[in-house]
Parts: C-alpha cells; sequence; structure tokens
C-alpha cells in the first residue's frame, strides 16, 4: 500500500492520511458547509489575476457562486427526503477538457461525499488556478471540515493508483473514451460500490434559418458557437460536429454565408491554428468521401473553417468526426429528419431559432436512443447536476427512508 502510495503526486493535500480520509463519514446534501466553502472558492478564484486568461475559469467560479448553490438546492431537494453522501467518490477527469475535473469534484462535494479526483497527466493552468485557490482555502480552520473531504492527485498508467482508489470508493466516476472505461473497468470495485460513466459521444446543432436570416446581432451567435467548439479545439464531447439548417432554401443560403462568414472572420483572428490540423481535416475528408460520394468541400482560402455539404444524412456521420473546425452541415426538411441517425452516441443538441415545445415534441414523438442535452447555442459547456441523462443527486447521495 505504501509503495503505491508512493507512486501517486498528491497535488492536494499535501500530506494524505489514508486511515482518516477513509474514516470520515458522510455529509448531508447541499449542507451549508460546503455551499459557504464553494463561495469562499469563487471569491478566492476572483482574486486570481490569471482568470482573465481562461474563460472556463471563470465560468466555473460563477457556478460556484451562493446564490447558484442555493438555486441548485431548492431545484433538486425540495421536497426531497433526507439524503446523505455515499462515502468515497472516486473521480477520473477527462484529458481533453481542463476544468472538467472540478464541476466533478463539487458535485460529489455538494452531495455529501469525500473525493478523490485524478487529473490529467496533461498540464494545464487551469488546473493549477483551482488547486491554488483550494490550497489557501484550506489554511483557514473554519473550512476543515470540508477541506479534509477533497484529494486531488495525479499519475502515470504504470501505476497502480486507480486499482487501489477503486478498491476503496462507493462510486467511481469516470470521464473517458470507450477503450478507457473498458481499461479502468479492470480495476475491481467492493460489492456495492458502482460505475458511472461519461463515455465518448457526439453532439450536433440545428439552426433554424427562417429566424437566422433575420437575427440582428448574427455575429452574436457566431461567437457563442465559437465557444462550443473552437475553445476546446472540438474535442469537447459537447462541442457540435454537424450543423443541421432548417427553413426555406433561400433562407438557408443566406444564413449559412452569414454565420459562417462571421465565424471565420472570428476564428482567423482569435484562434491559434496548428499546421497539424490542416493535415487532420484533410485526413477526415478523404475518409469520408470515401464512404459518403456526393459530399462536397466549400472553398476556402484557408484552413481555419472546413464545411462539408452533405445532400444526405449518413447514419453512421459520427465515426468521420474530426476537430479545429471541420462541421459537415445538412439542408433537412423537419427536425423528425434526424430520427435516422441518431443513436446512443448522441449527447447534446444545442439550437438556434427553435421553440422549446418544438423541441419537447420531437423528444416525446420519436424518443430517441440518443440526446440527454438540448440548449441554446453557446451553452453546450454549461455544467448541471443532470448530465448525459444522469442525474448526480440521486447517483451520489442516498436517500434515507424514514417512515
Amino acid at each position: 500500500m505504501l509503495k503505491i502510495l508512493n507512486d501517486i503526486e498528491f497535488l492536494f493535500p499535501q500530506k494524505f492520511e489514508l486511515e482518516n480520509f477513509k474514516n470520515l463519514r458522510p455529509d448531508q446534501t447541499f449542507s451549508s458547509d460546503v455551499t459557504h466553502y464553494l463561495n469562499e472558492l469563487s471569491k478566492q478564484l476572483n482574486k486570481d489575476k490569471r482568470i482573465k486568461n481562461y474563460p472556463d475559469v471563470a465560468a466555473f467560479s460563477f457556478f460556484c457562486r451562493k446564490g447558484n448553490i442555493q438555486q441548485l438546492k431548492n431545484t433538486f431537494m425540495n421536497g426531497k427526503p433526507l439524503a446523505l453522501g455515499r462515502g468515497i467518490v472516486f473521480h477520473i477527469a477527462p484529458s481533453n477538457v481542463p476544468v472538467n475535473f472540478a464541476f466533478s469534484l463539487i458535485s460529489g462535494l455538494l452531495l455529501g461525499n469525500s473525493n478523490i479526483v485524478r487529473v490529467s497527466s496533461k498540464r494545464f493552468e487551469q488546473v493549477d488556478i483551482i488547486i491554488d485557490a483550494i490550497k489557501i482555502l484550506n489554511k483557514k480552520k473554519k473550512h476543515s471540515h470540508v477541506s479534509k473531504r477533497l484529494a486531488i492527485v495525479r499519475y502515470d498508467r504504470n501505476s497502480e493508483g486507480t486499482s487501489f482508489f477503486s478498491s476503496i470508493c462507493d462510486v467511481r466516476l469516470i470521464w473517458g473514451g470507450d477503450e478507457t472505461i473498458k481499461q479502468i473497468r479492470k480495476s475491481v470495485l467492493p460489492p456495492r460500490s458502482f460505475d458511472i460513466t461519461f463515455a465518448d459521444r457526439y453532439s450536433i446543432c440545428v439552426i433554424n434559418a427562417d429566424t437566422f436570416v433575420n437575427e440582428i446581432y448574427p455575429e452574436k451567435i457566431a461567437m457563442r458557437f465559437y465557444n462550443d467548439t473552437y475553445f476546446f479545439d472540438q474535442n469537447a464531447c459537447t462541442s457540435p460536429h454537424l450543423v443541421v439548417w432548417l427553413g426555406e432554401n433561400e433562407n438557408v443560403k443566406s444564413s449559412q454565408s452569414i454565420f459562417w462568414k462571421n465565424l471565420h472572420d472570428l476564428v482567423k483572428s482569435e484562434y491559434l491554428f496548428h499546421s497539424v490540423f490542416s493535415v487532420d481535416k484533410m485526413t477526415a475528408f478523404y475518409n469520408q468521401a470515401i464512404s459518403q460520394p456526393g459530399i462536397n468541400l466549400t472553398d476556402y482560402s484557408d484552413n481555419y473553417l472546413w464545411r462539408i455539404k452533405m445532400d444526405t444524412l449518413s447514419n453512421n456521420i459520427d465515426i468521420f468526426r474530426c476537430n479545429s473546425g471541420y462541421f459537415p452541415e445538412y439542408h433537412a426538411s423537419s427536425l423528425e429528419e434526424l430520427s435516422s441517425i441518431i443513436t446512443r452516441k448522441y449527447q447534446t443538441l444545442s439550437y438556434y431559432g427553435i421553440s422549446k415545445g418544438d423541441l419537447q415534441n420531437f423528444i416525446k414523438t420519436l424518443t430517441p436512443f440518443g440526446i440527454d442535452r438540448i440548449v441554446p447555442i453557446g451553452r453546450t459547456m454549461d455544467f448541471s447536476l443532470i448530465w448525459d441523462g444522469y442525474n448526480l443527486v440521486e447517483t451520489l447521495s442516498r436517500q434515507i427512508e424514514i417512515i
């Protein structure tokens, strides 16, 4: 056991006392101590000058505000029975979204658990900023009840850390691709423990051109779409890859011209483009063209934005995903056309110009296997305690029945 712990880098705390951590009792969900701690964490993050360079850290800080946490409590716990945390939650964070580890961590914390989080071996300043704030709060005695419930670690693939932490956890929360999940599941859990898996998913965007053609501020919509896609090089599961247009032909053509021009101008001025992205896009296009004859690449003078026009929706379109600005697009006659492609692989549908009533009818009528989140353009990365169809409030806590 000592050898295993020696192979693990503890980013927090500096000294990890295993037996004390294992013996921590579960807390009540949405406890006042945790709510106060997160509010202080938000304030501490806002004092860090580095936060101005990272909108994702700023979004995390905003999420931690007392007002937001109280609203979550009112939404999820109003009228619910007494609930406590399950015990120890072992979080395995993804390598492509730096701040994901922090959202996962505070979910476990809010729901009354002690938390061990493995962060990616990739180095991100966002991770450092958040951990630095956690270390500062740890120096304040009033936060000790919460601070002692946190452990943030980093270790390489050869370490036995995953097997060790799996052996002592009550819930294992895995963010990663299908193969990553398969490998992690080889590490055995205790009999009453279980996995929550957030596997690799595919997301799409639907735009109603009949509405967009009259948009007064199309550059704002382009900016929101940019945040959904280019901000993480289009690697996040929530990032749209397929863009579907609805509406009259002429409105679609006009809207496409306006939308893509605004996006292209923004990408050219803001995005750090690497030459390897061009090779990736070309390879992706050739692979897609072999499987889908008749697709067309919209001509651009550079490689910032690739639009792949399709006359038909292929039911395997999700395997042709690429990053850094690669967008197959299709003009659909209605939302119902999407039923032919939506599988369990589909996660987020972002939209513009479609009523919530129409979206609800779409889900109720077609009852698709996939699509767990439907959000406006610009909000695909907004974290929620309902994610990938899981209600984390229910899965990370246990209900106490009193009759």
